[in-house]
């Protein structure tokens, strides 16, 4: 039976992007931020997105969707770090996105549309995507950037009190910080493919297609945009393609964690942990680094 390396005493700089670093540190930089977005913004967006769950999802549990509740408890001991609460929502759009403030009880949003387009372990690997903003301690930004992306179609309100500049580091900031999540998610499933074919079920998946595809023409795929990036037209539109999205494309995102997979940072980590966790073990117990 395949088991899984626990990373105990794993920090969040052991995995951390150099983008996603260098970001953080320019967002640092713009004096007030920070409270601003913690004793503002963060109390009302906290109690607004907590009643829309409450009142429209589904909260996952040892007797509510216990198999979902179990994948992520295994995803959250491998990390060393508690889990938060998972809500299901039914929507459309293939999505999943995490909440919390400093010193608040978070929460992990996925859709019903993603949870039906992936296997079981893609699945896992998405949560883990999520609790790596948890573990890295994204809460205050993410707070920010989840206004921008959900909030200003639920609250308009939100599309005037942001400015277009700030929305645009903000974005800038949180594609960076996906970069980041990705590896978290190779830390807890530990198998660069099923993150790899995760990502391509989001750039061109469907539950009819996805069995389909083939992940080894999808990794030729990413190698073949990193070829356009060589001259200076292609390095040029591909910032401007970007520059409004939340994420990274997934051709990037791919070869991003084919590139970590294989790299001495990446290795090492699991190197360390020598201690195994067995699917069938006891989940039991409370676990650190919150």
């Amino acid at each position: 039976m395949f088991s899984k390396t626990l990373l105990i005493g794993l920090k969040a700089d052991h995995f951390r992007h150099h983008l996603d670093l260098e970001a953080t540190n320019a967002l640092k930089q713009l004096p007030g931020l920070d409270v601003a977005i913690r004793n503002l913004l963060g109390p009302v967006a906290e109690q607004f997105f907590y009643l829309n769950n409450i009142a429209s999802s589904v909260l996952v549990g040892e007797n509510q969707l216990p198999d979902l509740h179990k994948l992520l408890l295994e995803a959250a001991r491998i990390l060393d770090i508690e889990a938060p609460q998972l809500y299901v929502q039914q929507n459309p759009i293939p999505n999943a996105y995490t909440f919390a403030m400093q010193g608040k009880q978070p929460f992990m949003v996925m859709h019903t549309s993603l949870i039906e387009l992936l296997t079981p372990q893609e699945i896992q690997a998405v949560m883990a995507h999520e609790l790596g903003h948890l573990k890295c301690d994204h809460g205050v930004y993410l707070t920010m950037a989840n206004l921008i992306v959900m909030g200003a179609s639920l609250l308009p309100l939100w599309g005037t009190v942001l400015t277009q500049s700030l929305q645009e580091r903000m974005l800038e900031w949180l594609r960076c910080a996906e970069l980041t999540c990705d590896r978290a998610a190779l830390l807890a499933v530990q198998d660069p493919r099923i993150v790899m074919s995760l990502l391509m079920k989001l750039a061109g998946g469907s539950p009819t297609l996805a069995p389909q595809l083939n992940l080894d023409a999808f990794i030729a795929q990413a190698r073949a945009y990193d070829a356009v990036g060589k001259t200076q037209l292609g390095e040029m539109l591909k910032t401007a393609q970007t520059a409004q999205l939340t994420h990274p494309v997934p051709v990037l995102r791919a070869r991003e964690i084919d590139r970590w997979a294989s790299s001495h940072n990446y290795q090492s980590l699991l190197q360390k942990n020598k201690t195994h966790y067995n699917n069938q073990a006891d989940r039991t117990g409370k676990w650190r680094n919150w």
